[in-house]
């Protein structure tokens, strides 16, 4: 049976000096439907059912199991969930069903699907998933963005395109060289849209949603839903549902989490002396510079610890090579920003360690989520000196959990107990979403 949509909008604006035209109200969230045990329940189609069978995934995650549906019937969805949580298949999925029920040939340079990506290696990760889940489908991908010769993308938007997955710089230069055009596209994706406000991309994407049609489906999701995303949200999204499987800035439920109190110019030797832990198997570290990603690399370098930095001043390939080393396993720890850091999508990273607290608490979420992954456990520590210690508060207020002190080594000067004595040396539990709490332990150096 065709679903019943509402008529959109005259126009879609993203302008803050407008308010949003639509007058209705969203959809109550769904209730999450604990006997949906299987991807066939669903409502996937066998072809899709077999690829998903393929790459070992079981049993759908809680974000599946309220989107898939959703998307399916052709609603538009808001989605608040954090990076791990199987989110790309709660929007890939169903997107391959839709566009492999109907025979529309693709056409040059207007693709019936738009998926945008605040990342480079996010935007990769997303068309690899396409291209896995879509394996029996023959429907074409491409991806595009910047940093890159511009002419293979044209190349490959020529010979049609089903599903286009884009950053919204790249995509704004081929709209402007006429190569990209959106007659035939039905259905539209933000992924990690309030990471794409932070790093500046909202004027193309309002160019980008000035140029989409009016009737189409629209998939937005989101870690954390702050009031300018929600603003965005109200304004690109017509009655949508909400489905939000985790509370906003919490962290992922089985991530263990601690932290020490450390002078700066202690944390290198700090960062040995943990990487040198034998469960260490696979860690990120995050910097909040470009330089202090190189600067920890050599550091590393120097105590025999190989490392390799991703950041927006290396190259595509150096980059990709580096994570392409550190997921089959031959490169340990990876030294990352906070923005090169959103294509780590990588099963089996054992830890993230701040070696500098982020500025942003909401980037703190954003960090934790490369570990603990497919419903893996990770631990996620965290370097706090003198000059972090506000930070680390404006962490604990938006996860709203005070995190583990951990003890430093004896042979390291920390910053002295009067730091360390206000604190808990167990977090205080706050209410889960789902499943009994349990306490975390802070790992002792005894």
């Amino acid at each position: 049976m065709r679903s019943t949509r509402l008529p959109r909008r005259a126009r879609v604006s993203l302008s803050h000096n407008e308010s949003n035209a639509s007058t209705t109200p969203s959809l109550p969230s769904l209730p999450f439907a604990p006997d949906a045990t299987s991807f066939a329940e669903l409502g996937l189609e066998p072809r899709l059912l077999r690829a998903v069978a393929a790459l070992g995934h079981e049993h759908p995650t809680p974000i599946q199991v309220r989107a898939i549906p959703v998307a399916l019937r052709g609603g538009d969805v808001l989605g608040i969930a954090q990076t791990g949580t199987g989110k790309t298949a709660a929007f890939a999925l169903p997107i391959l069903q839709r566009l492999g029920a109907t025979r529309t040939q693709a056409r040059a340079g207007a693709p019936r699907c738009l998926v945008l990506s605040p990342t480079r290696e996010l935007a990769t990760q997303i068309r690899r998933a396409f291209d896995a889940y879509g394996n029996h489908l023959g429907l074409r991908t491409a991806v595009v963005y910047g940093g890159v010769g511009i002419q293979p993308q044209i190349a490959a938007l020529r010979a049609g395109v089903d599903v286009l997955v884009a950053t919204p710089g790249r995509l704004v230069d081929l709209m402007a060289q006429r190569e990209v055009s959106f007659g035939a596209l039905s259905v539209l994706v933000l992924d990690e849209a309030d990471r794409m406000l932070d790093e500046g991309f909202l004027p193309a994407i309002r160019r980008v949603a000035a140029a989409l049609p009016r009737e189409r489906q629209t998939l937005f999701f989101s870690a954390t839903m702050p009031a300018d995303i929600q603003a965005i949200a109200d304004r690109m999204l017509v009655r949508p549902t909400r489905v939000e499987v985790a509370k906003v800035g919490t962290t992922v439920d089985r991530v263990e989490q601690s932290v020490y109190f450390v002078e700066q110019e202690h944390k290198r030797a700090l960062l040995c002396r943990v990487l040198d832990r034998p469960h260490v198997t696979r860690a990120v570290v995050f910097t909040r510079t470009k330089h202090g990603a190189d600067r920890v690399v050599k550091q590393l370098a120097s105590a025999s610890v190989e490392a390799a930095a991703i950041h927006g001043n290396k190259s595509q390939n150096a980059r990709e090579r580096a994570l392409a080393r550190f997921r089959d396993g031959s490169l340990r720890v990876l030294v990352a920003t906070d923005l090169a850091a959103r294509g780590i999508d990588v099963t089996g990273v054992s830890h993230v360690i701040n070696y500098e607290l982020p500025m942003d608490p909401e980037g703190y979420v954003h960090r934790v989520g490369r570990t603990a992954r497919a419903g893996a456990d990770g631990e996620a520590i965290s370097f706090c000196s003198g000059e972090e210690r506000a930070r680390l508060a404006s962490i604990e207020r938006l996860i709203r959990m005070r995190i583990a002190v951990a003890e430093s080594p004896r042979d390291l000067v920390t910053e002295g107990p009067a730091r360390a004595q206000p604190r808990l040396h167990v977090p205080r539990e706050v209410a889960r979403p789902q499943g009994p709490a349990h306490p975390r332990r802070a790992r002792s150096w005894s």
